[in-house]
């Protein structure tokens, strides 16, 4: 087993107790460190950052206005039916 990647839920593994990215339906990102997940891909997160993005149409001048919201959240449990990409950390040659 060890640090070979022969299946997709591989880099999920290889991540553990790294900082992920995790980018969510309606757009919301989180980025934590990976506790534990499953074969559903439902994940406990901690010490995440979450953002949330929203776009809103002022009705006068029709300009699209774009807002974001962060929040820091100790643990987290995130399903994994929400979840659309997760970006593993990079790993450089230094490391």
């Amino acid at each position: 087993m060890g640090d070979r990647v022969e299946e997709p839920i591989d880099l999920v593994r290889l991540s553990l107790d790294e900082r992920v990215v995790v980018k969510m339906r309606n757009d919301r990102e989180l980025v934590g460190k990976l506790h534990a997940y499953d074969q559903h891909l439902n994940m406990v997160l901690g010490d995440v950052e979450e953002t949330v993005t929203s776009m809103e149409v002022d009705e006068e001048t029709f300009e699209e206005l774009i807002t974001t919201e962060k929040r820091e959240i100790k643990m987290l449990f995130v399903r994994g039916d929400g979840i659309i990409l997760i970006s593993p950390p990079i790993r450089g040659a230094g490391q």
